[in-house]
């Protein structure tokens, strides 16, 4: 029974993920500078695996009308930079630190047994960073969160616990859209979490739905006291399994059938007239991209509505944060609320490229989802885009999640707010994830903490505040010898000017290190390692420096990703069974050896 359950979490594991406050001494808590009168309303929403065009005001086809309406009443960032995948991206998110030196290096899903003996290496944030929420809320804001979380499970780790006052949160790092149960193997179900206890999902849950409403229904709670709040919205969209209600699906019925080289150039040419890249950058195709003209018609037909329901999915978020919008509006509180948008990492490219498999289908089989043509998207079905499309969805950018490639790591940025002077605009800076909660803090007047906060000592905030950029007072927070390092499961970037060098392992990059100016090649066409020696050096010496200071270690030989997390799931799966019959085993032995003397006496 354990040798079956097994191969079935391999299975399942292989064909979902292939190719894919504090108590102290209250002096030292810092105060804001800001009355509470004049203090904004700050909304922090984050989208899971949105690809770098995948907004209308980025270059898309998706309907995203409100989205690009807070476009047009703030800035959008060309050149943001997030981490390659979930966790360590918002770890840094909501700390303004490292993810190494938060503890949140990899999603621990991924982590290698050799990784996980190193106290830092857990995947879970640690106690030695304050969360933006906790900080607001220090300085007298009503701190809400209903989303993904993602940061640990355990005592303290829950958001209930790190700064946020109320919560309805997913602990794992995915789950199904429409009902309460999880997405791969490693998880026994998907754990939701209300106010710090565990929670049961109503009977009628979409995600992108039930977020904006218990967002609404928490600030609606106190929204008449005169304090400001922080909300922090992180949806599930698009995360897989890829889902959405059928009336978004019917939408984009037949709009992918051109399939995914033609919709990588037409997101292309629209980036270019939005002026969101340069009109001369070049754009590759990745390895891992199919010939769509060598399918049959059957292959065309589901691999576009797989895409169709990735649309679908990104336009019913964008339905209900408008939504939120519009409640804001109905309260007077839309024009003193500061709205950030951005996406955790870049697209997913997990979904088998042959769906028809039968790996690929017995992945979602073994689950208990259905992969059907007319039911994909709705309840009870297994959908994902593959390699393919998601190189479409990151447009024209190479590589995507998991990658240090520009794919993986640059996403949308929107900032939108009263505050802003230069409505409807472009900021082309360099800008990282570790830069939003300073940015908050400084929206909020809360200055941050150095050294300790509320008697402990915690980890400097090491991101910047980009308030200065909003406000047209500088044309780039980052100076050109300052350098901004970067590493996840042994790919890696470092970021000095407009130059990036960047190292991709295997299975898609060839562990060569590569120089970029990703500011007129942000699809990182054109290597310039080797017309530019001196460079290349002096930013290889800057990322040792980089990772000798936030404890990087090494990934084990031979470790892949993916791998690892079919691993990791096999051991989460059977370590009970194991230990039970290692136990009965310890417990029937003296029963056996009496036996076994019995017989050798008679």
């Amino acid at each position: 029974m354990y040798v079956r359950a097994a191969f079935s979490a391999a299975v399942a594991a292989l064909a979902l993920l292939a190719p894919w406050g504090y108590a102290g001494n209250p002096e030292s808590i810092p105060s804001p500078t800001t009355p509470a009168a004049e203090r904004p309303n700050i909304v922090l929403v984050l989208a899971d695996d949105l690809g770098f065009t995948d907004l209308g005001s980025y270059g898309s086809e998706i309907n995203t009308p409100t989205l690009d309406a807070l476009a047009q009443e703030g800035v959008r960032f060309t050149n943001y930079h997030t981490a390659a995948n979930c966790a360590p991206a918002r770890a840094m998110l909501l700390t303004g630190v490292d993810a190494h030196i938060a503890g949140v290096p990899n999603i621990p899903e991924m982590l290698a047994p050799e990784q996980k003996r190193h106290s830092h290496y857990q995947g879970v944030l640690g106690n030695n960073v304050v969360t933006v929420a906790t900080l607001l809320e220090g300085a007298g804001y009503h701190t809400y969160m209903a989303g993904k979380w993602h940061l640990g499970a355990g005592p303290g780790q829950l958001p209930s616990e790190r700064g946020f006052k109320r919560t309805v949160a997913l602990a794992d790092s995915g789950a199904d859209n429409w009902e309460q149960r999880p997405y791969i193997p490693l998880y026994e179900k998907a754990s939701w979490y209300a106010d710090g206890k565990e929670y049961q999902l109503p009977d009628d849950f979409y995600s992108s739905r039930f977020l904006v409403d218990k967002t609404i229904e928490f600030i609606d709670s106190n929204i008449d006291d005169g304090t400001p709040f922080f909300a922090y919205l992180p949806f599930q969209a698009v995360h897989i399994p890829v889902q959405a209600p059928q009336e978004f699906i019917d939408r984009y019925m037949g709009v992918y059938d051109g399939g995914w080289d033609e919709l990588r150039e037409q997101r292309r040419q629209k980036a270019v007239e939005l002026g969101i890249i340069p009109a001369d950058s070049g754009i590759g195709r990745m390895s891992t991209t199919d010939d769509w003209n060598a399918l049959d018609a059957d292959q065309r037909r589901y691999q576009a509505k797989r895409m169709a329901v990735y649309g679908a999915m990104v336009e019913a978020m964008d339905y209900h944060l408008g939504r939120l919008v519009d409640y804001l509006k109905e309260r007077e509180q839309y024009h003193n609320t500061i709205i950030i948008f951005t996406s955790d990492n870049g697209a997913e490219a997990s979904g088998p490229a042959d769906p028809g498999s039968f790996i690929a289908r017995r992945g979602p089989t073994a689950l208990g989802y259905h992969t059907d043509y007319e039911r994909l998207g709705l309840k009870g079905s297994y959908n994902s885009i593959s390699p393919s499309f998601a190189s479409a969805a990151a447009s024209p950018l190479a590589f995507y999640k998991f990658y240090a490639g520009e794919g993986g790591m640059r996403v949308p940025l929107i900032v939108a707010g009263a505050e802003l002077a230069d409505k409807g605009g472009l900021n082309h800076a360099f800008s990282f994830v570790t830069d939003i909660t300073p940015t908050i803090l400084s929206f909020a007047g809360v200055e941050p903490p150095e050294r300790r906060y509320r008697g402990r000592p915690v980890e400097p905030i090491i991101g910047r505040d980009l308030g200065p950029l909003l406000r047209q007072e500088v044309d780039r927070v980052y100076g050109p010898e300052d350098a901004v390092g970067y590493e996840l499961a042994g790919h890696a970037a470092l970021f000095q000017g407009d130059y990036k060098l960047v190292l991709n392992r295997g299975p898609l990059g060839d562990g060569q290190w590569r120089l970029y100016d990703i500011v007129r090649d942000p699809g990182e066409t054109s290597d310039l390692a080797s017309q530019q020696p001196a460079r290349l050096q002096r930013m290889l010496s800057a990322y040792e420096r980089y990772a000798r200071d936030n404890k990087v270690l090494a990934v084990p030989p031979g470790y892949d990703h993916l791998k690892q997390l079919v691993i990791n799931t096999l051991y989460q799966r059977l370590r009970t069974p194991i230990l039970v019959a290692l136990l009965t085993a310890l417990v029937l032995l003296p029963f056996l050896m009496t036996w076994r003397n019995t017989r050798k006496d008679a």
